[in-house]
């Protein structure tokens, strides 16, 4: 259950979705640039972008694209013993991602993508990219996710970069195109609630 700072968070932010998610829907999309759609899951590492990203691709029939698979080799060395990134070594890396979202725009195919887009100006540079960019941010209360990444196997992040990144992390501004949801619950019930805040309602 979100403690009360972040139910009031979900809160304020829920006028922005109404405001921005009449726009574009989140499934049926096909074609060319206008109409193409990149849905970016992001957040801190442990709140499950890439289970989520993954299964909301799988839900709408979309391409998943891991972005921490397209960290350079120098960044994923850096993040393995243990050092934060800085923006020198993050820029870089989001223009990958956002290259990527655009050849997927020239070739007419909407995507999910799973990157943590924390900073604002990040988000900004990902908006860059052809075709329409929307963000999902993956609330998970801070004591959680510590639990999480302490038990987490099979990724060359160490719990000690969490603390990093929830400092960085700057929320959602009510002027930019997506939704927060708080992940409680299976994957699949995290996926049911995008969906619901992303699609237009009547």
């Amino acid at each position: 259950m979100p403690d009360a700072a972040h139910a009031g968070r979900i809160r304020r932010m829920r006028p922005a979705w109404r405001r921005t998610v009449g726009r574009v829907p989140a499934e049926g999309w096909q074609g060319g640039g206008v109409g193409v759609e990149h849905l970016v899951v992001m957040g801190v590492s442990g709140t499950g972008k890439s289970t989520v990203g993954q299964a909301l691709a799988d839900r709408l029939g979309r391409p998943f694209l891991e972005g921490d698979a397209l960290h350079p080799a120098a960044n994923v060395a850096k993040m393995s013993a243990g050092e934060p990134l800085d923006d020198d070594d993050r820029w870089p890396w989001l223009r990958i991602v956002r290259d990527e979202m655009t050849e997927r725009t020239a070739a007419g195919t909407s995507t999910v993508v799973a990157c943590s887009a924390l900073r604002r100006v990040y988000r900004d540079l990902l908006r860059e990219a052809q075709g329409d960019v929307r963000f999902v941010l993956l609330d998970v209360p801070a004591g959680v996710l510590r639990d999480r990444i302490v038990h987490r196997t099979g990724h060359w992040m160490p719990p000690s970069l969490l603390e990093s990144q929830l400092a960085t992390l700057e929320p959602l501004q009510p002027d930019e195109d997506g939704v927060v949801l708080p992940v409680e619950g299976p994957p699949e019930g995290v996926v049911d609630a995008a969906i619901r805040a992303l699609t237009p309602h009547a």
